[in-house]
């Protein structure tokens, strides 16, 4: 199989909004591939009854099962990892996954959800902005020749680790149990991140800044920056590398055509913002869909 896709859309997401673009786009003659786990969407685990055409509550993940098979008889690409890697080279964007799969394509669309997970650990929310981060590429560069440690089990946590290795002179990843590829885990051994497997974080130790985190087997280690980073890879660590940024909210910004502030990237679902609905997801995934169609025509002066 290779390991290089040229596709003219890719999206980043495999949740109701994601795999709603898939198909509108595939149904307007675009080849399409969707990278993401379709598992960790919200409405895999949720009961739905409020949705256009649903009588009684049903389980979300038979919805999710059903757009898969939906978008696959439409003939989109379905590549269940996680995108690690998000660019822009040459007019086309480049995503790499934890797999080592690369994806070139004309346009993007962003279908993560919204999901920042806390650790909920004492000092968290105190040293927030003083050493703790959820975004390692925006504060990689304020921990030159630190200590500091990564909490995760997927490849988000992989991701942050291998960036912070360039940085910092020391990085622990911590994690209950590893959920990432043997590409990612063969990397971070390279890069010499020492990983504390079956470990969690008790505390976060600092009084303006951290100073530190316990462990919960009672261990301590000195760090100075700690990168919280649970789930696949963010919406935030992606957005970053095309020049994204999220509003004060987290959220990202989009037009009524569902398009950010760079050219030929898309966003729908969770990650734009309240309210956090099935139905509002479906019918920005279609729009997203039906705009980077339209963008990737233009983009080679074809019409219709």
């Amino acid at each position: 199989m290779s390991r290089v896709r040229r596709v003219d859309i890719l999206v980043v997401g495999c949740g109701p909004a994601g795999l709603q673009a898939a198909i509108t786009a595939a149904v307007r003659k675009m080849k399409v591939l969707v990278l993401g786990k379709p598992g960790k969407s919200a409405l895999a685990h949720a009961h739905v009854s409020d949705y256009f055409g649903v009588v009684g509550p049903i389980d979300g993940s038979e919805l999710i099962k059903n757009g898969l098979a939906q978008a696959k008889s439409k003939g989109v690409e379905v590549v269940e990892e996680d995108a690690v890697e998000l660019s822009r080279e040459d007019g086309l964007f480049k995503a790499k996954t934890e797999g080592g799969l690369t994806v070139l394509a004309d346009a993007v669309i962003l279908a993560m959800g919204a999901r920042r997970e806390r650790l909920g650990v004492e000092g968290e929310d105190r040293l927030l902005g003083r050493g703790v981060s959820y975004c390692a590429e925006c504060d990689c560069g304020f921990f030159r020749g630190l200590n500091v440690a990564v909490v995760g089990d997927e490849s988000a946590a992989a991701s942050a680790a291998l960036l912070l290795a360039d940085y910092a002179s020391k990085v622990w990843l911590i994690s209950e149990k590893l959920m990432f590829s043997e590409f990612l885990l063969g990397n971070l051994r390279k890069k010499g991140v020492e990983i504390l497997e079956g470990r969690r974080v008790r505390e976060i130790l600092g009084e303006n800044r951290v100073e530190g985190i316990v462990l919960d087997d009672g261990s301590k280690l000195d760090v100075k920056g700690v990168f919280i980073e649970l789930g696949s890879r963010g919406v935030l660590e992606l957005a970053f590398h095309i020049g994204l940024l999220p509003d004060e909210n987290g959220y990202l910004r989009v037009d009524r055509r569902q398009m950010t502030e760079v050219e030929g990237v898309y966003a729908c679902g969770d990650l734009c913002g309240p309210p956090l609905s099935l139905a509002k997801a479906v019918g920005e995934g279609y729009v997203a869909g039906f705009s980077a169609s339209n963008y990737v025509r233009s983009k080679r002066g074809e019409t219709g």
